[in-house]
């Protein structure tokens, strides 16, 4: 059990790493752009979409073997 628990912890720590340097990099796409929005509709839903992908490729690392 204690092995889970630090897997979901390591995990909840490198997604909110991720999601943080995805902002800074989303804020700072916005400024150059000198616009209110980082990202429109379209891009949310491919990035929505890379994301279940990424997600359904780890969920199946062992399925391989």
């Amino acid at each position: 059990m204690e092995n889970k628990g630090r897997t979901i912890f390591s995990g909840i720590l490198i997604g909110a790493f991720a999601g943080m340097i995805a902002a800074l990099l989303l804020n700072r796409r916005a400024e150059r752009n000198e616009s209110t929005s980082a990202i429109t509709a379209g891009e949310g839903l491919k990035l929505g979409v890379l994301v279940f992908g990424l997600l359904r490729a780890i969920s199946s690392l062992d399925d391989e073997k």
